[in-house]
């Protein structure tokens, strides 16, 4: 029952920063760089925190590195100004499809070959990706696709970095420190954008601490009760919950285009996860 709750809290907080983000940008009280600084400053003080509550006042600074450091701001700046323009849903399924997408390129770059159903689910999950593009009424912005592409590659990237860590909490938290100083910069050389309200800020804060910084925590307590499996599975409802929650929130609405794609993706993924699942791999 423990695993259960911690998993759906868990997968709520990771869509739950898709929908804050968005409903922040989309209702102009905060602009994305001053969203994208807030969410890390305020992911790194709840994370070092809790630590040290958990480790009476204990904190190991030498955990995590400086290229994953670079990975999760990427992911974060390029999420928050892809958030512009897409919608939640839309959003949510182009960073979990880009996401899903790199680690299993990268794995197969590392000598990791795929059996032909595999490669399968890999085309139909692509064929999802595209049909998104295809010129409609709903078709999102490339800018904003682009920018969330890249930031799921980034996010690939960084899960892949920390897969080795002896412990992921300590490990992000000192990630999200390492990211203070690209931080600096970021405010500093957008200093004519800054527009935060009372409530972006409030926004931002929430999204850093408790969908991220939180969120985070709960999940690597949830791993522990799930295999390598369950996990990317149950992560395939997060683009879901995010699309609904955009409904409810932003009063954004499911086309026929988002559906269909999001069915080819999330099942593409499926299929790939089974498939690695099948032959005794660990993704």
């Amino acid at each position: 029952m423990k695993t259960i709750l911690y998993t759906a809290i868990a997968l709520l907080a990771f869509a739950g920063n898709s929908i804050l983000c968005r409903y922040a940008l989309k209702g102009d009280v905060i602009d994305a760089s001053s969203f994208t600084a807030v969410r890390l400053i305020s992911g790194a003080l709840f994370l070092v925190i809790l630590i040290m509550l958990k480790h009476r006042g204990r904190f190991n600074f030498q955990e995590g590195s400086w290229s994953s450091a670079c990975y999760l701001f990427i992911y974060m700046i390029t999420f928050s100004f892809a958030y512009i323009t897409l919608d939640t849903g839309v959003g949510a399924l182009i960073l979990f499809g880009a996401v899903q997408v790199t680690m299993i390129f990268m794995n197969v770059l590392k000598g990791k070959m795929l059996r032909p159903i595999e490669w399968v689910g890999l085309l139909v999950a692509f064929s999802g990706l595209t049909l998104l593009l295809l010129p409609c009424a709903s078709t999102p912005p490339l800018v904003g696709f682009l920018l969330m592409g890249i930031s799921g590659c980034a996010w690939g990237f960084y899960t892949l970095a920390g897969k080795q860590a002896k412990n992921p909490l300590v490990n992000t938290a000192n990630n999200f420190i390492r990211t203070l100083p690209f931080v600096a910069l970021l405010i500093i050389f957008t200093l004519e954008m800054h527009n935060i309200s009372h409530e972006g800020l409030l926004l931002a804060i929430v999204s850093g601490a408790l969908t991220s910084g939180l969120g985070y925590a709960i999940w690597y307590a949830a791993l522990k009760g799930l295999n390598v499996t369950q996990a990317a599975i149950l992560q395939l409802t997060v683009p879901i919950i995010a699309t609904f929650g955009g409904v409810v929130f932003t009063h954004e609405t499911i086309t026929a285009q988002l559906l269909i794609s999001s069915l080819l993706v999330l099942g593409g993924i499926l299929i790939v996860t089974l498939g690695t699942h099948a032959k005794g791999e660990k993704r």
